[in-house]
């Protein structure tokens, strides 16, 4: 896996005794939190019912562990946060999208309603979007003969 990591200053550890934020139910729709400054590989790792799982669910799971350690308390992205995520963790896929006028009409409504904010479900439609525009897809999917 990545490897990846995002710090926080305002997370402390669980003292000795204290449950783990992620180990009691909470009532609410928002996911605990996990402590943010663990790497996206041991977090990960820790999610037992991925121990056998399939790269496909390992890449949601990387996304939604990304898409968790970057939101905020009520579990939602600002639009700045977003726009971060998507030029340093979706990097390879926008490359190049710059003067498409799609890739230009998604990055203006980040401009635009700088208050509003993204759920995990509109964080995903932003991913897959910018991924089926990209060249970067359009390169996995062709084919590569080798001699």
């Amino acid at each position: 896996m990545c490897g990846c990591t995002v710090s926080t200053k305002d997370q402390k550890s669980p003292s000795k005794g204290e449950p783990h934020p992620s180990a009691s139910p909470t009532a609410t729709s928002v996911p605990p939190k996990m402590l943010k400054s663990i790497p996206i590989s041991k977090q990960l790792s820790s999610v037992k019912a991925l121990g056998k799982s399939s790269d496909l669910e390992k890449a949601f799971a990387t996304a939604a562990l990304i898409y968790n350690n970057s939101s905020d308390p009520d579990g939602k992205l600002s639009k700045a946060v977003a726009k971060n995520l998507l030029q340093t963790q979706f990097m390879n896929f926008i490359q190049g999208q710059e003067n498409k006028p799609k890739y230009k009409e998604i990055l203006s409504e980040f401009e635009e309603q700088t208050e509003s904010k993204l759920g995990f479900e509109d964080f995903m439609i932003l991913l897959l979007s910018v991924t089926l525009m990209s060249d970067l897809l359009q390169e996995i999917w062709t084919p590569k003969v080798t001699k």
